[in-house]
């Protein structure tokens, strides 16, 4: 098979396809022939060495969509031939206080696909049959960028406990906050995007935000919550000066550059700030179902496998109008 290793990270030029031999699954696990892996910020971070690594080398890669082509022994009803997804969760123990309270998310134990086991930079990866998750038809390069940033961006929604008719404030607009307010919208929201990107005001515009500004600028309105999606701590703060009193800021982000002092009027009037720590797969499986029920879309930019080097300089520079999806 085909793989795109991470040996070196800071180097994004020492990304090179190789070839290994194919993968056997072993009990509990499926074989799964990759047809599309979106790219996704945290694999950047992985690569450019701001997340430290778990294992070297180890294959990048967490929204990889394919087709099981073997089974290992006790592989949890998953058929040879199912179309499946595989996102960042790959693995959690099923058994403590968090996994027995539907917190898998929060496992001690829980594993990372791209960052503990090998993922999607390859044209074949070996997953946990219990942690994959069923895929509708459509163009693969179209489902996959749902696999991270569309499930951790429905968390996210969801912890913000924004309402119907409420008011949503997305901080930076990449191809998570691109879902996010199709889904926001959806829902009966308003949402108001601040961004520096003039082609992400002009998105999310089109996408039928109700207002879009630069970093500095102030909603028209109270907002009854905010995610940030960019690393950046000083946005978070930005984001907590314009929300309402009782509302809630979520950063959207495994990693940040730390987030400068504010004045505690700030937080004042049971403001609040959280994080999203990963995903679980009732997540997954409930955003599947909604992006297919209510039509979310994403916005491809296919590359084939060799250059996933490429991908990534192109997502570290802001050259996508899109998210970028390997293809083997």
């Amino acid at each position: 098979m085909r793989v795109v290793p991470l040996t070196r990270p800071g180097d994004l030029g020492s990304l090179r396809e190789v070839e290994l031999d194919d993968p056997r699954p072993g009990p509990g696990e499926v074989l799964i022939e990759v047809e599309a892996c979106a790219v996704c910020r945290t694999d950047l971070q992985l690569c450019a060495g701001d997340l430290p690594p778990r294992r070297l080398p180890v294959v990048p890669g967490h929204q990889a969509v394919g087709r099981v082509t073997e089974v290992g022994p006790d592989s949890q009803g998953v058929t040879v031939g199912t179309r499946v997804g595989v996102f960042w969760l790959a693995g959690a123990c099923r058994t403590c206080r968090f996994c027995s309270t539907g917190r898998e998310n929060l496992c001690v134990a829980a594993e990372f696909t791209g960052w503990d086991r090998d993922g999607g930079f390859a044209t074949r990866l070996v997953a946990r049959a219990d942690y994959v998750v069923p895929m509708g038809p459509g163009d693969p390069t179209e489902l996959a960028p749902l696999l991270c940033g569309g499930v951790i961006g429905y968390r996210a929604f969801r912890r913000c406990g924004v309402e119907p008719g409420g008011s949503l404030g997305l901080y930076g607009f990449g191809a998570s906050a691109d879902l996010v307010l199709q889904l926001a919208v959806g829902w009966g929201c308003d949402v108001y995007v601040v961004t520096r990107s003039e082609q992400g005001r002009a998105r999310a515009l089109e996408l039928g935000a109700a207002w879009v500004g630069s970093p500095g600028e102030t909603p028209p309105v109270p907002l009854d919550g905010a995610i940030t999606f960019a690393p950046v701590g000083r946005v978070v703060v930005e984001a907590l000066g314009h929300v309402d009193r009782g509302a809630t800021v979520v950063i959207n982000a495994i990693h940040l550059d730390g987030i400068p002092s504010f004045d505690y009027g700030l937080l004042w009037w049971e403001r609040s700030l959280a994080s999203v720590a990963n995903v679980t797969r009732r997540d997954a499986a409930e955003f599947l179902a909604l992006a297919s029920r209510t039509g979310i879309r994403t916005h491809p930019r296919p590359y084939p496998l060799a250059e996933a080097s490429q991908a990534l300089v192109d997502l570290d520079r802001g050259r996508l109008d899109g998210t970028a999806v390997l293809v083997p």
